[in-house]
């Protein structure tokens, strides 16, 4: 069994699915997401914490999941919030995976995606720039297929699990195509 939550963010952030089995999520497109304003990375990260947080605390024992995958993708840099800010962020973070085990996965664009997840308390092995475009955003959705379905298999998620997109990041990172 697997749940999917999905959130979306700009300025605001819009939940599509709140565990939702992932037999019933249908592919979004642009009628589920479309760009508008800023960035309110911290609050959608904050806010998506504490609401599965909250959802596991409060759930019985055999309805908390034994994995928790907690993937951040992002085409930009913080400029929005109001609620979190990144201290409070990392705190959130390092505390889900001390204490409950939670994976934290964060691919980003147009930033320094390791930079950016060291100041959230994720690892350079657990981050990653991407190219936004139609190549980098399916390729992000190949990877991120294999690292959950080792994630749901107990397997443990290696440093490997993000070469295909560091690859293709460092082959076209110069305006080169391939």
């Amino acid at each position: 069994e697997a749940l999917i939550s999905t959130v979306l963010f700009d300025n605001v952030s819009e939940v599509i699915h709140d565990r939702v089995p992932v037999q019933k999520v249908d592919p979004m497109t642009d009628r589920d997401y479309s760009v508008r304003g800023c960035t309110a990375l911290l609050d959608a990260i904050g806010g998506a914490i504490h609401h599965i947080g909250n959802v596991h605390k409060y759930a019985r024992n055999e309805d908390v999941p034994e994995h928790t995958l907690f993937v951040i993708t992002t085409d930009g840099m913080e400029n929005a919030s109001r609620r979190y800010d990144s201290e409070t962020v990392k705190k959130m973070i390092e505390r889900q995976k001390e204490k409950y085990g939670w994976e934290f996965l964060f691919l980003g664009a147009n930033i320094d995606a390791v930079e950016t997840a060291k100041h959230f308390g994720i690892g350079a092995d657990r981050a990653v720039n991407y190219h936004s475009d139609h190549k980098g955003a399916q390729l992000n959705y190949e990877v991120l297929s294999e690292a959950v379905s080792a994630v749901r298999c107990s397997v443990p998620l290696g440093t490997n699990w993000k070469k295909r997109i560091d690859e293709d990041f460092n082959s076209r990172k110069d305006g080169r195509k391939q």
